[in-house]
């Protein structure tokens, strides 16, 4: 082959493969841009929303208020008078609760206070950019009156990276999003089978790909706050965890989850789902034991742990017990349930399923028959195991 030949050769390969490196680029982008679509809640203010099932979270928010009060004011004690607050709610969804968090820590803030000179407020609402971001906006008039020197941002991103300027950060708060991970575990392939989570039957592989995974993301996540955060900066969290630390034993932390991999299972026997859908659906979600949690604390190395204590939400939050005063009922609890685990679930699943024939009502349906049947048998609603942090950033 003579040197033109050789040239013209060389030349064409270099743009077949810069042209292939792009096409590769652009499908990891859109695989990306996919995934941050669908880890998302339901938007919209519907009767599927998010906004409108969310009580799960407004409970823990009840839940958790002392130690939010305590670290406040443990945190303005320390640090003084502060002219400017940086406060930050990681992971803030959509509807009611996020305004109502921030409007909690604001008039705490506002009670350590003996004359009118309050501080200025920048409240950063944290979520992926998928996030609808436009019912918080809605809300915001309702916010905003008499708080004169409070300024509202949105702040899309993952929690999982930077978000703010180093150095920068007083307080951050979360409230039932660092359960959920930065993706699917690595590793993790097919081989939980039909199990669209961690469950007893998991095999061992798949127990170690999600606790590697949740070791990554949250040891990241604690790097990138300190980061952010002030020298006695403060962060309250409180997300689900499980009691025990073996993931075999009777405990079914992932009792909702289970039950609606459960219902796909059935649905795959009876030929509505191919098996190799339902093998290749993994939740991105990892309930950590508080031995886990402290482990991973004190490895990273940029927080004290002030406070953890742990509480239970109930599955159906909305108050439906067995009382005196009141005849328990099943099926209202498992609907309950039910519609607040779609308002997050949905779109994920959704989107996995989306070049089947299965009809996702029909599916919720059928996970809803599951749940009641099950509540029916406990004669009760369980709960989910919630743990609760605070934390200071070291000096």
């Amino acid at each position: 082959m003579n040197l033109y030949k050789r040239i013209c050769k060389n030349v064409w390969t270099e743009k077949f493969i810069t042209q292939d490196k792009k096409i590769k680029q652009l499908r990891s982008f859109k695989l990306a841009m996919a995934k941050s679509f669908v880890l998302r809640m339901n938007g919209g203010d519907d009767s599927l929303s998010y906004a409108n099932n969310s009580c799960l979270q407004k409970f823990a928010m009840s839940k958790l208020r002392h130690v939010l009060d305590e670290t406040i004011k443990e945190m303005m004690v320390k640090n003084g008078p502060i002219e400017t607050l940086k406060i930050v709610d990681l992971g803030c969804s959509s509807g009611p609760n996020t305004l109502i968090a921030m409007s909690r820590i604001i008039k705490t803030l506002k009670s350590l206070h003996r004359d009118e000179n309050y501080p200025q407020y920048e409240i950063y609402l944290n979520d992926l950019p998928s996030n609808d971001y436009n019912n918080l906006f809605k809300m915001l008039p309702d916010f905003h009156p008499g708080r004169k020197n409070c300024f509202v941002f949105a702040l899309p991103g993952s929690f999982y990276g930077r978000l703010l300027p180093s150095n920068s950060l007083q307080f951050g708060y979360s409230c039932y999003c660092l359960q959920w991970l930065s993706q699917i575990p690595e590793g993790l392939g097919m081989s939980n089978k039909e199990n669209i989570c961690i469950v007893r039957t998991s095999p061992q592989k798949a127990f170690e790909a999600y606790a590697k995974q949740y070791e990554r993301d949250f040891s990241t996540f604690l790097k990138c706050r300190g980061e952010e955060m002030i020298p006695n900066g403060r962060m309250v969290l409180a997300f689900v965890g499980r009691k025990n630390v073996d993931h075999r034993s009777e405990e079914d932390v992932s009792g909702t989850l289970r039950l609606l991999g459960e219902t796909l299972s059935d649905m795959v026997d009876e030929g509505l789902i191919s098996k190799e859908d339902l093998n290749s659906f993994n939740m991105p979600m990892y309930f950590p034991s508080q031995n886990e949690v402290k482990t991973i604390i004190e490895q990273e190395g940029s927080f004290d742990m002030d406070k953890m204590e742990a509480f239970e939400v109930p599955w159906d939050a909305n108050g439906y017990k067995n009382n005196d005063n009141e005849v328990f009922d099943a099926h209202k609890s498992g609907k309950s349930s039910v519609q607040c685990v779609r308002a997050f679930i949905e779109p994920m699943l959704g989107y996995h399923f989306r070049n089947t024939s299965v009809d996702i009502d029909y599916v919720f349906d059928r996970y809803e028959q599951n749940v009641v049947e099950h509540i029916h048998v406990s004669m009760a609603t369980p709960s989910y195991h919630t743990l609760l942090l605070s934390l200071k950033r070291k000096f």
